[in-house]
């Protein structure tokens, strides 16, 4: 596998730990060959604290985890991120105002981090702000689309 250190939106760990989730199966697959492939998974605070809203933090698994804490870096590279969006707002059907900054937020820390080169997600939103801001800059990380069957992401990916 081509990536080395992949930050995981939130609804990837709410796929991965709701069991009755249709994306479940697959996610956990994810999830395990991220592993198995030595890949370093990272959780931002961001994410955790989304997590919490309705599950809480012991549910995550941390131990397989490194947590990436929000600082001052990512949140210079979030502002003019959230701007452009929140700018283009209107061609983002189906994205509420909420959902921007937060999102920024996540593609500021893997943006700002060299070593992180994925993004995994299952968030159709996030997936749409993802391609609006990689129209208007170059974006240091690719996204991994987890609706997509493993293999055929893989294949996209290579």
């Amino acid at each position: 596998m081509k990536y080395k250190n992949i930050l995981l939106d939130t609804s990837f760990f709410i796929r991965l730990l709701k069991d009755d989730d249709p994306l479940h199966p697959q996610v956990k697959e994810y999830f395990r060959t991220f592993l198995t492939e030595g890949t370093i998974l990272w959780c931002s605070t961001i994410s955790i604290a989304e997590y919490c809203v309705k599950g809480t933090i012991g549910e995550l698994p941390l131990h397989n985890l490194r947590i990436l804490p929000f600082n001052i870096n990512h949140a210079q590279q979030a502002g003019p991120m959230a701007r452009l969006l929140f700018e283009q707002r209107s061609n983002l059907e189906g994205v509420e105002r909420v959902v921007i900054p937060n999102d920024a937020k996540l593609f500021a820390q893997a943006q700002s981090e060299q070593a992180i080169d994925g993004f995994a997600t299952a968030d159709k939103r996030c997936l749409k702000i993802y391609y609006r801001l990689a129209e208007n800059q170059n974006m240091n990380f690719t996204i991994i689309n987890v609706r997509n069957d493993l293999a055929t992401e893989l294949q996209r990916l290579l």
